[in-house]
């Protein structure tokens, strides 16, 4: 069955999609902030927030921690201490699980590295994210699994094989999984979404919950996923696109979040069961639009009834078009004036 269950909210075709405001290192560093895109996020309609978690002497290299990092972004001197002034330890954590507590929305994170998932499993935190980048570290999806815990998997930059060795690695602890299409990229260019890999999916992996985490602007083509069968939407948040750091410009503020959740939430309402039918709603505008067979002459009674005699016009309050064949051919059972509605009885 394609579902599972994440932090007591159940993930399935049938309900309400996932929605993640992954906030990221959009909060700069801030405790306060931090907790400021928690209540929003909550207040947009989201199911759940996301922080990143790594231990970064543990994740990069002492060449990639001590390199120099120039970017107008950067919040200190090097990538390390760039990274390391924007992360938080537990502390803030217990704060920002305690503010979604109170907020009603679930908080968890993506891990990183092998430290960072302990970090986050004593933390009790409901589920995990991996990201597009860990794909490949089979290893540490091993680990991660071990845990038993839903984990979300984001794809960018993957193939389809590399899809399948992270999903059975992860299948084979048994931990219960949701695939997201994704692309790397920061943003990608439209032609660059590939939507229709969340059918592949789909077909490829009947038992696993499908999604889409985007990176692309905007709130469309989140829609579009979801009615492609995307049921975990995952999109970055800020309280204000022209802050400081590369992913608040592609980032959902409150209000886009806000719409986001109305119209994945219409959406799956507008999908329906399927089925062809005619709605109470529709009965009274069909009646002004449609048409009703008329005579388009006198008729005598007797008279074998021809397409000439017959016209169709509007209110549809009578004997519907579709019907004409039952009246063609056949005698009128009384003399019927011009421009008077025709009764299935008028002919024999």
């Amino acid at each position: 069955m394609r579902a599972i269950n994440f932090g007591g909210v159940d993930i399935s075709d049938g309900g309400d999609p996932f929605v993640i405001a992954e906030l990221g290192h959009n909060h700069q560093g801030s405790l306060e902030t931090c907790l400021q895109m928690i209540r929003a996020a909550a207040y947009s309609g989201a199911t759940a927030v996301k922080l990143q978690k790594r231990n970064n002497r543990e994740l990069f290299t002492v060449e990639a921690f001590d390199a120099p990092y120039n970017s107008e972004n950067a919040y200190g001197p090097t990538y390390g201490t760039h990274r390391e002034a924007l992360e938080f330890g537990q502390t803030e954590y217990r704060a920002c699980i305690e503010e979604a507590n109170r907020n009603n929305i679930l908080f968890f994170a993506t891990a990183f590295d092998f430290s960072s998932a302990d970090f986050l499993a004593g933390l009790e935190v409901p589920g995990f994210k991996m990201a597009s980048g860990d794909l490949k570290s089979l290893p540490l999806l091993k680990y991660v699994a071990k845990f038993g815990k839903p984990m979300i998997i984001s794809t960018g930059g993957a193939n389809i094989e590399d899809v399948d060795a992270a999903i059975k690695t992860i299948q084979a602890e048994g931990a219960p999984l949701a695939v997201l299409q994704c692309t790397a990229a920061y943003p990608p260019r439209y032609e660059e979404l590939n939507l229709n890999v969340i059918t592949t999916f789909r077909n490829r992996y009947p038992d696993v919950v499908v999604g889409y985490s985007g990176h692309d602007s905007g709130i469309a083509m989140s829609l579009a996923a979801y009615v492609l069968g995307a049921r975990v939407i995952e999109k970055h948040f800020t309280l204000n696109r022209a802050m400081k750091g590369t992913d608040h410009a592609f980032s959902l503020e409150p209000d886009g979040m806000r719409k986001l959740v109305r119209d994945l939430s219409r959406a799956r309402i507008a999908l329906g069961d399927g089925v062809k039918a005619t709605y109470q709603c529709e009965k009274e505008p069909l009646k002004k639009m449609g048409k009703k067979i008329v005579a388009s002459r006198d008729i005598e009674a007797g008279a074998v009834i021809i397409e000439a005699d017959l016209a169709y016009k509007s209110p549809g309050d009578g004997l519907s078009p579709a019907l004409s064949e039952s009246i063609l051919g056949k005698k009128a059972t009384r003399k019927i004036s011009s421009g008077e509605s025709l009764k299935i009885e008028d002919a024999s």
